[in-house]
């Protein structure tokens, strides 16, 4: 599952690889089922529909509102929401008028900007927030049975004063006006009274916070609300990790992502042909110091999409730690490569780049739609001529396909453990259950793809995880499964800091400073 992204797909590319199965819905609790149609049930009164257009009621804020509905109800994913930035505003003013009742003016780029960070930032700290919403409600039930709309103008709040750090009374009164407006005056005096509640406690530093003590549930539990990750994922890490590690880890989940792209050498773009365009944008930038043709940028990419960049096919954004994997892979003029679940086609287009138009990247994927974004990817990177896609289920297509390939790829579903500082939603869609049923869908996955494998060939196996068990344990597994297969240590392709002792490529995105990531390389010998 590659991530790449054209910009119709964009922002979570490099997110990396999405899972193939659809997430589930979070919810605030096992009880409080809402979808985004009945979340805004009762929200519009006839005056409402009488003036659409409301120049009072702060824009930023009430697109970040409904966003942020539209996430947490109605399955949206945080990053596709800003891929066409300010060009989507029509779009984006639909759907405020449909969820609130009325329109605002059109976003300026600061608003723009303004609503990337508290989108993303009321997601990623949105247990932590929660937790001092409901220490500032009357009672627990009074905080379980607000409604949708009203947490997420509360949460907005909250990120605004307590992490933001912005004026606090402005804050007060602009999140009053758009609860009063939206929903009704009541909401908005309730809404005034715990967000004055809340500055009183922030300016006298005493916010209700668990303390890091007791067992080891109940430190977890403490972890998960400082650092806003569901409790699972805490207890998951402290065990592999520690707990020093896992905080790390954390912090780094929580912090603003920077994002890679990759110049398109397949249309006779350099890296230091961009670079100079960045300099020409101002955008700041720092050049990649593991790949050629990789450049990391932390402010601005709104700027390089309106520039062109993405739609015209020059670069791609891309993670560093994908555009290693590819390294394990070594793609080589000439050769015949088969790509196992290569949608939405972020290394397959890496790869086939690297072919230099000899050769061949055979892409399978079993989401006709994902495939069909690759193909017209392919043709806009000029590297069509050596993309071949099949829509198929890979388990089934291996039963009957006479194909074989020294090399073989199989970038596998996985949790995307890796990839939390980008895909901020994804950690509230994420349930331990699904780990086991990832596993046997990979373990499945990995012996269909050795079918294609050719006597002295090799596969690889990657993940944008970080969890040893859909990473080490899983090509454990398919050595006791598969003894005609043998670790190759990947030493020759990747820089000696990403290769684990086993002979593997991981990303760390502590000590690298990038999304997670894991690759092995496994040579038949028979």
């Amino acid at each position: 599952m590659a991530h790449l992204l054209p910009l119709r797909v964009f922002l979570s590319s490099q997110t990396q690889e999405t899972p193939s199965k659809p997430l589930k819905l979070s919810k605030r609790s096992n009880n409080h089922k809402t979808s985004i149609s009945t979340a805004k049930k009762g929200l519009l009164s006839p005056s409402h529909k009488m003036h659409k257009l409301n120049l009072e009621v702060s824009p930023h804020r009430a697109v970040s509102a409904v966003r942020l509905m539209r996430i947490e109800f109605g399955g949206a994913f945080a990053d596709l929401l800003n891929e066409k930035g300010k060009g989507s505003g029509d779009n984006e003013m639909g759907y405020v008028e449909r969820t609130l009742g009325f329109r605002t003016r059109d976003l300026d780029d600061r608003d723009l900007r303004l609503v990337t960070d508290i989108v993303g930032g009321t997601i990623r700290w949105r247990r932590y927030l929660d937790h001092l919403i409901g220490s500032l409600c009357h009672d627990e039930s009074m905080f379980r049975s607000m409604e949708p709309l009203l947490l997420q103008i509360l949460r907005i709040g909250f990120y605004e004063i307590v992490k933001l750090n912005m004026p606090p009374y402005a804050v007060v009164d602009e999140n009053v006006k758009l609860a009063k407006v939206a929903l009704r005056p009541g909401a908005g005096n309730m809404v005034n009274g715990i967000l004055r509640k809340l500055v009183l406690v922030k300016e006298n530093n005493s916010l209700a916070l668990p303390k890091l003590e007791g067992d080891s549930r109940t430190q977890a539990r403490a972890l998960a609300t400082l650092y806003s990750h569901p409790v699972w994922m805490v207890r998951r890490w402290t065990k592999y990790l520690g707990q020093e590690e896992a905080i790390q880890l954390m912090m780094w989940n929580n912090s603003d992502p920077s994002f890679s792209l990759r110049a398109n050498a397949a249309k006779g773009i350099t890296r230091d042909d961009l670079v100079m365009q960045l300099n020409s944008l101002k955008v700041p930038h720092e050049v990649s110091l593991h790949l050629d043709d990789f450049f990391r940028v932390k402010i601005g990419l709104q700027n390089v999409i309106r520039a062109g960049w993405l739609k015209e096919g020059l670069c791609s954004v891309q993670d560093e730690s994908a555009g290693l994997v590819v390294s394990v892979v070594d793609p080589q003029p000439g050769e015949d490569i088969i790509d196992c679940c290569a949608a939405p086609g972020g290394k397959t287009l890496y790869m086939a780049s690297r072919l230099r138009g000899k050769g061949k990247v055979h892409a399978i994927d079993i989401n006709k739609g994902r495939l069909r974004i690759l193909k017209e990817t392919a043709k806009l990177q000029k590297v069509d001529g050596v993309v071949d896609t099949i829509h198929a289920d890979l388990r089934t297509f291996a039963e009957n396909s006479p194909m074989k390939s020294g090399k073989v790829l199989l970038d596998a579903p996985c949790s995307g453990l890796g990839v939390l500082s980008k895909r901020a939603d994804l950690r509230w869609n994420r349930r331990l259950e699904d780990m086991k049923q990832l596993k046997n869908l990979q373990d499945e996955l990995l012996d269909a793809a050795s079918t294609f494998v050719s006597s002295g060939g090799v596969l690889i196996y990657s993940t944008c995880s970080i969890d040893p068990e859909e990473n080490e344990d899983r090509v454990e597994a398919f050595l006791v499964r598969h003894p005609e297969f043998r670790i190759d240590p990947v030493n020759r392709y990747v820089p000696s800091d990403f290769v684990t002792k086993q002979g593997f490529y991981f990303s760390d995105p502590v000590k690298h400073s990038l999304d997670g990531a894991f690759a092995a390389r496994l040579v038949r010998t028979l």
